[in-house]
């Protein structure tokens, strides 16, 4: 349950922040050209929202559920879905009264703000936390690949050194676009520099989501700590062991065994659904194949596991190891900006790359709401951690926000770019229309993503 707060804790913070200043956004350039702002409300209010003070016109309130927030202003058509004011005379200080420019600019102005936002923070990351990685070359143990990374020409133990797009200083997400997208690629293989051919179409999804996956951190099953009174430490197994086979298929690392166990677990759980115990006590019996640090020949010991299905190993990390090739880059203030700059670029222009998968059907059953976003953060508070997470958040509101829907603020922009060019504005009864319509296939998309939610993390 603490986790649980922790993680809400952040994500409501998050939500807080960035609300505010895409909401301040609209506000900042609706007061610059002296356009009436009627409520400036952080969080939804349906049915019930708490004033929290007044000031130079506008009422400040919070509302309720903290997933978004808006700014009223006068003479527009929005969430609000107030058209009462629009059968009025047109006022100087209503929305509706200022050349397109201005509109464009209010209507820009949260996604403007939101994007800034994020290129800042990245910024100032780079600027207190530096940029620290293990340069991919000193990850001496190499890589793990699946079957389809093996049939390419990939080979355990392979260090990733560049494809025709782009050398490779990082293990990262974007190693795996980049493979994605190579049609050559040379690897460290044992010593030695060795080349071949990729087909430059891999699906980046199916990369990531299977397991085995694609590419992981090649991880030697060797055992780092037992738990006191777990099986394994009934068993006689100790710090520095190393695992060698789990019920009799042999294996080299955790990467394996984490299949193995997977798999082991799915069906000890299948049968408690059925309630099915004698098959429950068979497959709780396992056996383990050790070598003992220091020892010549290996050990074959018998463990049962505990009710949650485990034996009590903690495994070794593998990043342990390189510790000490950790790369620290630090950036002064003003030199933190433009390297800010251009990774909130190659951030966002992912994120667009990648959006493409959404319309597949792995692609959709991974959409989620607020969960799945709450989720992306740590259970321990982490500053780093937070404000990268936030930056990236940022970016994906600044981009969702100005896509040509409806009730988006992309929405309001797309009409006013045909107003401008035509020199025609839609009436306010299409506006009306297109709002509702808008709103409905947003409703639609958020129970769609809240289902995916409940299903992933519910059921």
């Amino acid at each position: 349950m603490e986790i649980f707060f922790i993680k809400a804790l952040q994500l409501i913070l998050c939500f807080a922040l960035l609300i505010l200043l895409h909401e301040g956004g609209h506000f900042f350039f609706a007061k610059l050209f002296k356009v009436r702002v009627e409520k400036f409300c952080l969080f939804f209010d349906p049915w019930k929202s708490w004033k929290i003070f007044s000031w130079k016109g506008t009422d400040y309130h919070i509302g309720w559920i903290p997933l978004g927030g808006y700014v009223k202003i006068s003479g527009m058509i929005d969430e609000s879905m107030d058209t009462e004011q629009l059968k009025q005379p047109v006022k100087p200080w209503e929305f509706r009264a200022k050349p397109a420019w201005q509109r464009l600019l209010i209507m820009v102005g949260g996604v403007l703000v939101n994007f800034l936002t994020a290129l800042f923070i990245y910024a100032m990351i780079l600027f207190i936390w530096g940029d620290k990685y293990i340069p991919i070359e000193k990850m001496s143990h190499g890589f793990k690949f699946n079957e389809t990374a093996q049939k390419l020409g990939f080979k355990d133990g392979d260090i990733p050194l560049k494809t025709d797009l782009k050398i490779f200083d990082r293990f990262d997400g974007d190693l795996y676009r980049d493979l994605s997208e190579a049609h050559k690629v040379t690897v460290l293989r044992q010593g030695k520099e060795i080349s071949f051919n990729m087909p430059g179409n891999l699906n980046l999804l199916d990369m990531i989501q299977k397991e085995p996956r694609f590419i992981a951190v090649y991880a030697p099953a060797i055992i780092d700590s037992v738990k006191a009174g777990s099986p394994a430490q009934k068993a006689g197994i100790m710090p520095g062991d190393t695992l060698m086979a789990f019920n009799g298929k042999t294996l080299a690392t955790w990467n394996e065994f984490n299949i193995q166990m997977a798999d082991l677990q799915n069906t000890l759980q299948a049968y408690k659904e059925d309630n099915n115990k004698q098959e429950i006590n068979r497959y709780s019996k396992i056996t383990a194949v050790i070598k003992h640090a220091g020892a010549t020949t290996p050990d074959t010991l018998r463990l049962t596991l505990d009710a949650e299905n485990q034996i009590g190993i903690i495994k070794h990390n593998p990043v342990e190891d390189y510790q000490q090739h950790i790369v620290t880059r630090e950036y002064g203030f003003f030199e933190s900006f433009p390297a800010g700059i251009a990774h909130g670029w190659n951030v966002l222009s992912g994120y667009v790359n990648d959006l493409q998968y959404v319309f597949t059907a792995d692609g959709a059953k991974s959409v989620g709401s607020f969960g799945t976003i709450g989720n992306l953060f740590p259970s321990q508070w982490d500053w780093l951690q937070f404000w990268n997470l936030t930056a990236f958040i940022s970016l994906m509101l600044a981009f969702i926000n100005i896509l040509p829907i409806p009730a988006l603020d992309g929405g309001h922009v797309l009409f006013l770019l045909y107003e401008v060019i035509t020199r025609r504005k839609p009436s306010d009864k299409f506006m009306e229309r297109a709002q509702l319509m808008g709103m409905w296939l947003l409703f639609g998309l958020m129970a769609f993503a809240i289902f995916n939610d409940l299903i992933r993390f519910v059921f």
